[in-house]
Protein backbone atom coordinates (compact mmCIF):
# COMPACT_ATOMS: atom_id res chain seq x y z
CA UNK A 1 0.00 0.00 0.00
CA UNK A 2 1.47 3.71 -1.04
CA UNK A 3 2.20 5.77 1.55
CA UNK A 4 0.16 8.84 2.15
CA UNK A 5 1.52 11.90 3.80
CA UNK A 6 -1.48 13.97 5.50
CA UNK A 7 1.20 16.64 6.86
CA UNK A 8 1.60 19.16 3.48
CA UNK A 9 5.22 19.41 2.58
CA UNK A 10 5.79 22.87 3.07
CA UNK A 11 5.39 24.41 6.25
CA UNK A 12 1.75 27.06 6.67
CA UNK A 13 4.26 29.51 8.18
CA UNK A 14 4.80 30.66 4.70
CA UNK A 15 1.00 31.20 3.74
CA UNK A 16 0.45 34.86 4.88
CA UNK A 17 -2.63 36.89 4.53
CA UNK A 18 -2.71 40.43 3.27
CA UNK A 19 -1.57 43.11 5.21
CA UNK A 20 -4.96 44.69 5.80
CA UNK A 21 -3.45 47.93 7.04
CA UNK A 22 -1.66 48.67 3.62
CA UNK A 23 -4.95 47.74 1.67
CA UNK A 24 -7.02 50.69 3.99
CA UNK A 25 -4.52 53.21 3.63
CA UNK A 26 -4.67 52.26 -0.60
CA UNK A 27 -8.22 52.69 -0.03
CA UNK A 28 -8.12 56.18 1.67
CA UNK A 29 -5.63 57.33 -0.72
CA UNK A 30 -7.87 57.03 -3.66
CA UNK A 31 -10.92 58.03 -1.72
CA UNK A 32 -9.35 61.33 -0.67
CA UNK A 33 -7.77 61.56 -4.25
CA UNK A 34 -11.04 61.22 -6.10
CA UNK A 35 -13.06 63.69 -3.33
CA UNK A 36 -10.55 66.23 -3.96
CA UNK A 37 -10.78 65.83 -7.51
CA UNK A 38 -14.61 65.96 -7.61
CA UNK A 39 -14.01 69.11 -5.98
CA UNK A 40 -11.61 70.62 -7.33
CA UNK A 41 -12.40 69.94 -11.21
CA UNK A 42 -16.26 70.90 -11.05
CA UNK A 43 -15.77 74.43 -11.98
CA UNK A 44 -13.46 73.76 -14.77
CA UNK A 45 -15.33 70.98 -16.37
CA UNK A 46 -18.39 72.92 -16.26
CA UNK A 47 -16.70 76.10 -17.49
CA UNK A 48 -14.68 73.13 -20.59
CA UNK A 49 -17.14 70.79 -21.22
CA UNK A 50 -20.50 72.25 -19.75
CA UNK A 51 -20.14 68.58 -17.46
CA UNK A 52 -19.17 69.30 -13.58
CA UNK A 53 -18.42 65.56 -13.29
CA UNK A 54 -16.19 65.32 -16.45
CA UNK A 55 -12.57 64.77 -14.96
CA UNK A 56 -14.53 63.08 -11.98
CA UNK A 57 -15.84 60.43 -14.01
CA UNK A 58 -13.07 60.31 -16.45
CA UNK A 59 -10.97 59.31 -13.29
CA UNK A 60 -13.53 56.94 -12.04
CA UNK A 61 -13.43 54.92 -15.31
CA UNK A 62 -9.52 54.99 -15.06
CA UNK A 63 -9.65 53.63 -11.35
CA UNK A 64 -11.94 50.88 -12.81
CA UNK A 65 -9.16 49.51 -14.80
CA UNK A 66 -6.76 50.34 -12.53
CA UNK A 67 -8.41 48.23 -9.52
CA UNK A 68 -8.67 45.32 -12.34
CA UNK A 69 -4.83 45.82 -12.22
CA UNK A 70 -4.58 45.95 -8.92
CA UNK A 71 -6.73 42.63 -8.58
CA UNK A 72 -4.08 41.08 -11.27
CA UNK A 73 -0.85 42.01 -9.53
CA UNK A 74 -2.36 41.11 -6.06
CA UNK A 75 -3.34 37.42 -6.96
CA UNK A 76 -1.15 36.43 -9.97
CA UNK A 77 1.57 33.73 -8.57
CA UNK A 78 5.26 35.54 -8.30
CA UNK A 79 6.67 32.43 -10.48
CA UNK A 80 3.88 33.18 -13.22
CA UNK A 81 4.63 36.73 -13.51
CA UNK A 82 8.06 36.80 -13.68
CA UNK A 83 7.87 33.99 -16.61
CA UNK A 84 5.01 37.47 -18.30
CA UNK A 85 7.91 40.09 -17.29
CA UNK A 86 9.89 39.62 -20.75
CA UNK A 87 6.39 39.59 -23.10
CA UNK A 88 4.90 42.55 -20.61
CA UNK A 89 8.68 44.29 -20.56
CA UNK A 90 8.56 44.05 -25.00
CA UNK A 91 4.73 45.12 -25.26
CA UNK A 92 5.84 48.26 -23.09
CA UNK A 93 8.73 48.97 -25.65
CA UNK A 94 6.33 48.61 -28.43
CA UNK A 95 3.88 51.08 -26.42
CA UNK A 96 6.48 53.74 -25.98
CA UNK A 97 7.53 53.30 -29.41
CA UNK A 98 3.69 53.91 -31.03
CA UNK A 99 3.96 57.71 -29.90
CA UNK A 100 5.84 58.16 -32.32
CA UNK A 101 3.34 56.94 -35.29
CA UNK A 102 1.22 59.52 -36.89
CA UNK A 103 -2.81 58.61 -36.25
CA UNK A 104 -2.05 56.73 -33.35
CA UNK A 105 -0.03 59.53 -31.01
CA UNK A 106 -1.61 62.36 -29.54
CA UNK A 107 -0.12 65.25 -30.08
CA UNK A 108 -0.03 68.30 -28.06
CA UNK A 109 0.06 72.42 -29.64
CA UNK A 110 4.23 72.53 -27.88
CA UNK A 111 4.62 69.38 -30.29
CA UNK A 112 5.18 66.87 -27.13
CA UNK A 113 3.99 63.24 -28.13
CA UNK A 114 3.28 61.33 -25.17
CA UNK A 115 0.18 59.38 -25.38
CA UNK A 116 -1.49 57.12 -27.42
CA UNK A 117 -5.66 57.64 -28.32
CA UNK A 118 -7.57 55.61 -26.98
CA UNK A 119 -11.51 55.07 -27.06
CA UNK A 120 -12.41 56.93 -23.74
CA UNK A 121 -9.17 59.00 -23.00
CA UNK A 122 -5.74 59.19 -24.06
CA UNK A 123 -3.08 56.39 -22.59
CA UNK A 124 0.55 57.50 -21.64
CA UNK A 125 3.04 54.64 -21.84
CA UNK A 126 5.75 56.20 -19.95
CA UNK A 127 4.01 55.48 -17.03
CA UNK A 128 3.77 51.72 -17.45
CA UNK A 129 7.50 52.12 -18.26
CA UNK A 130 8.09 53.00 -14.35
CA UNK A 131 6.29 49.72 -13.54
CA UNK A 132 8.06 47.27 -15.84
CA UNK A 133 11.69 49.21 -15.67
CA UNK A 134 11.12 48.23 -11.47
CA UNK A 135 10.22 44.79 -12.15
CA UNK A 136 12.64 44.37 -14.72
CA UNK A 137 15.59 45.72 -12.51
CA UNK A 138 14.06 43.74 -9.66
CA UNK A 139 14.40 40.55 -11.35
CA UNK A 140 17.24 41.15 -12.55
CA UNK A 141 19.15 41.84 -9.33
CA UNK A 142 17.51 38.55 -7.97
CA UNK A 143 19.57 36.75 -10.32
CA UNK A 144 22.57 38.32 -10.01
CA UNK A 145 22.81 38.20 -6.58
CA UNK A 146 22.31 34.86 -6.13
CA UNK A 147 25.22 34.43 -8.04
CA UNK A 148 28.77 33.73 -6.98
CA UNK A 149 30.97 36.59 -6.16
CA UNK A 150 33.30 35.00 -8.08
CA UNK A 151 31.48 34.35 -11.11
CA UNK A 152 32.75 35.76 -14.41
CA UNK A 153 28.78 36.17 -15.85
CA UNK A 154 28.41 38.52 -12.85
CA UNK A 155 27.91 41.68 -14.64
CA UNK A 156 25.07 44.62 -14.35
CA UNK A 157 25.39 45.73 -18.35
CA UNK A 158 22.03 44.10 -18.99
CA UNK A 159 20.15 46.46 -16.36
CA UNK A 160 22.41 49.58 -17.74
CA UNK A 161 20.96 48.66 -21.07
CA UNK A 162 17.63 48.82 -20.20
CA UNK A 163 17.63 51.54 -18.11
CA UNK A 164 19.75 53.33 -21.10
CA UNK A 165 17.16 52.63 -22.76
CA UNK A 166 13.93 53.39 -21.26
CA UNK A 167 15.57 56.83 -20.75
CA UNK A 168 16.39 57.49 -24.18
CA UNK A 169 12.57 56.45 -25.14
CA UNK A 170 11.10 58.65 -22.82
CA UNK A 171 13.21 61.97 -23.78
CA UNK A 172 12.72 61.34 -26.88
CA UNK A 173 8.86 61.75 -26.50
CA UNK A 174 9.81 65.15 -25.23
CA UNK A 175 8.83 64.56 -22.10
CA UNK A 176 11.65 65.93 -19.85
CA UNK A 177 10.78 65.07 -16.10
CA UNK A 178 9.53 61.29 -16.31
CA UNK A 179 12.59 60.33 -18.13
CA UNK A 180 15.26 61.96 -15.41
CA UNK A 181 12.34 60.75 -12.60
CA UNK A 182 12.89 56.70 -13.85
CA UNK A 183 16.82 57.17 -14.00
CA UNK A 184 16.08 57.89 -10.53
CA UNK A 185 14.42 54.87 -9.88
CA UNK A 186 16.85 52.97 -11.77
CA UNK A 187 19.43 54.47 -9.28
CA UNK A 188 17.75 53.43 -6.18
CA UNK A 189 17.38 50.16 -7.55
CA UNK A 190 21.12 49.78 -8.13
CA UNK A 191 21.32 51.07 -4.70
CA UNK A 192 19.47 48.54 -2.79
CA UNK A 193 20.32 45.88 -4.48
CA UNK A 194 24.17 46.72 -3.80
CA UNK A 195 25.32 46.32 -7.68
CA UNK A 196 28.44 47.72 -8.52
CA UNK A 197 27.67 51.41 -9.36
CA UNK A 198 31.16 51.52 -11.11
CA UNK A 199 28.85 50.42 -14.51
CA UNK A 200 26.86 53.20 -14.41
CA UNK A 201 29.88 55.62 -13.83
CA UNK A 202 30.34 56.58 -17.83
CA UNK A 203 26.52 56.63 -17.56
CA UNK A 204 26.36 59.50 -15.37
CA UNK A 205 29.36 60.96 -16.61
CA UNK A 206 27.89 61.14 -20.17
CA UNK A 207 24.48 61.91 -18.89
CA UNK A 208 25.27 65.15 -16.90
CA UNK A 209 26.47 66.88 -20.15
CA UNK A 210 23.46 65.12 -21.68
CA UNK A 211 20.88 66.86 -19.10
CA UNK A 212 21.81 69.95 -19.77
CA UNK A 213 22.31 69.69 -23.48
CA UNK A 214 18.24 68.49 -23.24
CA UNK A 215 17.47 71.88 -21.48
CA UNK A 216 19.17 74.32 -23.17
CA UNK A 217 18.07 72.84 -26.44
CA UNK A 218 14.08 73.57 -25.61
CA UNK A 219 12.84 76.72 -24.95
CA UNK A 220 10.25 76.06 -22.55
CA UNK A 221 12.77 73.90 -20.52
CA UNK A 222 15.16 77.38 -20.31
CA UNK A 223 11.46 79.06 -19.02
CA UNK A 224 10.90 77.05 -16.54
CA UNK A 225 14.13 77.07 -15.15
CA UNK A 226 14.70 80.80 -15.72
CA UNK A 227 11.61 81.50 -13.93
CA UNK A 228 12.76 79.21 -10.87
CA UNK A 229 15.54 81.38 -10.54
CA UNK A 230 13.60 85.03 -10.63
CA UNK A 231 10.19 84.25 -9.72
CA UNK A 232 9.03 87.55 -9.74
CA UNK A 233 10.29 88.64 -13.32
CA UNK A 234 7.91 86.08 -14.60
CA UNK A 235 5.36 85.84 -12.00
CA UNK A 236 2.48 86.72 -15.07
CA UNK A 237 4.13 84.71 -17.30
CA UNK A 238 5.53 80.60 -16.66
CA UNK A 239 5.26 81.86 -12.98
CA UNK A 240 1.42 82.21 -13.33
CA UNK A 241 0.16 78.75 -11.97
CA UNK A 242 2.66 78.76 -9.31
CA UNK A 243 2.11 82.05 -7.81
CA UNK A 244 -1.78 81.46 -7.91
CA UNK A 245 -0.97 77.80 -6.38
CA UNK A 246 0.67 79.38 -3.38
CA UNK A 247 -1.98 81.86 -2.66
CA UNK A 248 -4.05 79.11 -2.65
CA UNK A 249 -2.22 77.17 -0.06
CA UNK A 250 -1.64 80.14 1.97
CA UNK A 251 -5.69 81.30 1.86
CA UNK A 252 -6.09 77.94 3.52
CA UNK A 253 -4.68 78.71 6.79
CA UNK A 254 -4.72 76.23 9.74
CA UNK A 255 -8.29 74.89 9.30
CA UNK A 256 -8.90 75.26 5.91
CA UNK A 257 -11.96 77.18 3.81
CA UNK A 258 -14.48 74.26 3.55
CA UNK A 259 -15.18 73.00 0.50
CA UNK A 260 -17.47 75.35 -0.79
CA UNK A 261 -16.45 79.46 -1.38
CA UNK A 262 -13.09 78.42 0.21
CA UNK A 263 -12.36 77.27 -3.50
CA UNK A 264 -13.24 80.65 -5.35
CA UNK A 265 -9.57 81.07 -6.62
CA UNK A 266 -8.79 77.80 -8.00
CA UNK A 267 -10.35 78.46 -11.32
CA UNK A 268 -7.42 80.97 -11.72
CA UNK A 269 -5.09 77.99 -11.71
CA UNK A 270 -4.79 76.46 -15.26
CA UNK A 271 -5.61 72.80 -15.21
CA UNK A 272 -6.08 72.89 -11.75
CA UNK A 273 -7.85 68.86 -12.15
CA UNK A 274 -3.96 67.98 -12.81
CA UNK A 275 -0.70 68.37 -11.76
CA UNK A 276 -1.89 71.38 -8.94
CA UNK A 277 -4.58 69.64 -7.41
CA UNK A 278 -2.46 69.19 -4.08
CA UNK A 279 -3.38 73.39 -3.67
CA UNK A 280 -6.76 72.45 -3.88
CA UNK A 281 -6.63 70.28 -1.14
CA UNK A 282 -4.42 72.59 0.95
CA UNK A 283 -7.08 75.65 0.55
CA UNK A 284 -9.93 73.78 1.43
CA UNK A 285 -8.19 71.65 4.71
CA UNK A 286 -5.78 74.00 5.31
CA UNK A 287 -2.47 72.97 7.00
CA UNK A 288 -4.78 70.40 9.48
CA UNK A 289 -5.08 68.70 6.12
CA UNK A 290 -2.06 68.67 4.42
CA UNK A 291 -0.27 67.10 8.19
CA UNK A 292 -3.21 64.71 7.52
CA UNK A 293 -1.75 63.71 4.05
CA UNK A 294 1.39 63.57 4.71
CA UNK A 295 1.08 61.55 7.34
CA UNK A 296 -1.20 59.62 5.41
CA UNK A 297 1.40 59.16 2.63
CA UNK A 298 4.40 58.39 5.23
CA UNK A 299 2.35 55.81 6.69
CA UNK A 300 2.03 53.92 3.34
CA UNK A 301 5.70 54.36 2.53
CA UNK A 302 6.17 52.94 6.02
CA UNK A 303 4.08 50.03 5.24
CA UNK A 304 5.16 49.57 1.79
CA UNK A 305 8.79 49.40 3.25
CA UNK A 306 7.88 47.05 6.34
CA UNK A 307 6.41 44.44 3.41
CA UNK A 308 9.48 44.63 1.76
CA UNK A 309 11.52 43.77 4.70
CA UNK A 310 9.85 40.76 5.54
CA UNK A 311 9.23 39.51 2.16
CA UNK A 312 11.07 36.08 1.65
CA UNK A 313 11.28 36.76 -1.98
CA UNK A 314 13.97 39.11 -3.22
CA UNK A 315 12.57 39.99 -6.28
CA UNK A 316 8.96 40.56 -4.30
CA UNK A 317 11.16 42.70 -2.05
CA UNK A 318 13.52 44.58 -4.58
CA UNK A 319 10.16 45.52 -6.61
CA UNK A 320 8.18 46.38 -3.58
CA UNK A 321 10.65 48.73 -2.61
CA UNK A 322 11.28 50.14 -5.75
CA UNK A 323 7.41 50.55 -6.27
CA UNK A 324 6.88 52.22 -2.77
CA UNK A 325 9.83 54.56 -3.62
CA UNK A 326 8.21 55.80 -6.84
CA UNK A 327 5.14 56.42 -5.53
CA UNK A 328 6.19 58.32 -2.59
CA UNK A 329 8.80 60.39 -4.23
CA UNK A 330 7.05 61.51 -6.83
CA UNK A 331 4.24 62.63 -4.10
CA UNK A 332 7.41 64.52 -2.68
CA UNK A 333 8.62 65.80 -6.10
CA UNK A 334 4.61 67.03 -7.11
CA UNK A 335 4.28 68.87 -3.85
CA UNK A 336 7.64 70.49 -3.95
CA UNK A 337 6.55 71.54 -7.25
CA UNK A 338 3.00 73.14 -6.29
CA UNK A 339 4.43 75.03 -3.34
CA UNK A 340 7.57 76.94 -4.86
CA UNK A 341 10.00 74.55 -3.60
CA UNK A 342 11.30 72.74 -6.90
CA UNK A 343 10.92 73.77 -10.55
CA UNK A 344 7.97 73.39 -12.30
CA UNK A 345 7.70 69.69 -13.65
CA UNK A 346 5.04 67.76 -15.54
CA UNK A 347 5.26 65.10 -13.03
CA UNK A 348 1.70 64.51 -11.36
CA UNK A 349 0.08 63.40 -7.85
CA UNK A 350 -0.11 59.96 -7.42
CA UNK A 351 -3.96 59.15 -6.26
CA UNK A 352 -4.80 62.61 -7.12
CA UNK A 353 -4.19 63.78 -10.31
CA UNK A 354 -6.67 63.47 -13.36
CA UNK A 355 -4.84 60.93 -15.10
CA UNK A 356 -5.98 57.88 -16.79
CA UNK A 357 -2.38 56.45 -17.02
CA UNK A 358 -1.22 57.61 -13.76
CA UNK A 359 -3.95 55.71 -11.99
CA UNK A 360 -3.90 52.73 -12.96
CA UNK A 361 0.06 52.28 -12.69
CA UNK A 362 -0.56 53.11 -9.28
CA UNK A 363 -2.66 50.98 -8.45
CA UNK A 364 -1.10 48.38 -10.27
CA UNK A 365 1.82 49.00 -7.94
CA UNK A 366 -0.25 48.97 -4.46
CA UNK A 367 -1.27 45.31 -6.49
CA UNK A 368 2.11 44.47 -6.30
CA UNK A 369 3.07 44.98 -2.96
CA UNK A 370 -0.40 43.57 -1.67
CA UNK A 371 1.25 40.34 -3.45
CA UNK A 372 4.36 40.71 -1.49
CA UNK A 373 2.84 40.91 1.45
CA UNK A 374 1.24 37.55 0.94
CA UNK A 375 4.18 36.08 -0.43
CA UNK A 376 4.37 32.04 -0.18
CA UNK A 377 7.70 31.76 -1.54
CA UNK A 378 6.55 29.93 -4.61
CA UNK A 379 9.89 30.73 -6.64
CA UNK A 380 11.86 30.19 -3.89
CA UNK A 381 10.41 26.69 -3.40
CA UNK A 382 9.87 25.96 -6.69
CA UNK A 383 13.64 26.71 -7.61
CA UNK A 384 14.51 24.72 -4.11
CA UNK A 385 16.32 28.06 -3.02
CA UNK A 386 14.49 28.66 0.24
CA UNK A 387 14.39 27.29 4.11
CA UNK A 388 12.45 28.86 6.75
CA UNK A 389 15.38 30.08 8.49
CA UNK A 390 15.54 32.64 5.26
CA UNK A 391 12.24 33.49 5.37
CA UNK A 392 12.44 34.56 8.94
CA UNK A 393 14.76 37.41 7.93
CA UNK A 394 16.12 40.19 6.10
CA UNK A 395 17.83 39.75 2.92
CA UNK A 396 21.60 40.68 3.05
CA UNK A 397 21.34 42.33 0.21
CA UNK A 398 18.62 44.78 0.77
CA UNK A 399 20.42 47.92 1.39
CA UNK A 400 17.97 49.73 3.97
CA UNK A 401 19.96 51.02 6.19
CA UNK A 402 18.73 54.60 6.61
CA UNK A 403 15.61 53.35 7.40
CA UNK A 404 16.31 50.95 9.81
CA UNK A 405 19.54 52.40 10.77
CA UNK A 406 21.36 48.99 10.78
CA UNK A 407 23.60 47.41 7.78
CA UNK A 408 22.79 44.67 6.36
CA UNK A 409 25.13 41.96 6.65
Amino acid sequence: MADYNFVPERSSVIYRKSDTSFIISVILMWGIGMFTLLVCSSNYGKATHDNAFYFFNRQLIASGVGFAGLLFFAICPLNKLRKMLPVMCLMTIVLCLMVFVPGIRYERNDGAHRWIKMPVFTFQPSEVLKLMIILFLANFFDKYCRKEDGAEDKTVSPAVVALVLSVSIVIFQKDFSTSIFILCLGLIMFYIAKAKMMWLLPFCVLAIPAIILAVLTEQYRVNRIAAYINPNEFSQTFNFQVNWSKRAITAGGFWGQGIGDGLKKLNNIPEIQSDYIFAGWAEAMGLIGVIAYLVLLIMFTYKAVRIALKCPDRFAAFATFGCAAAIFVQSMINIGVVSGILPSTGIPLPFFSCGGSSIIVTLCMCGFIINASKCDSDTLYSEKSASQDSSSKDYENLDVSFFTGRKGK
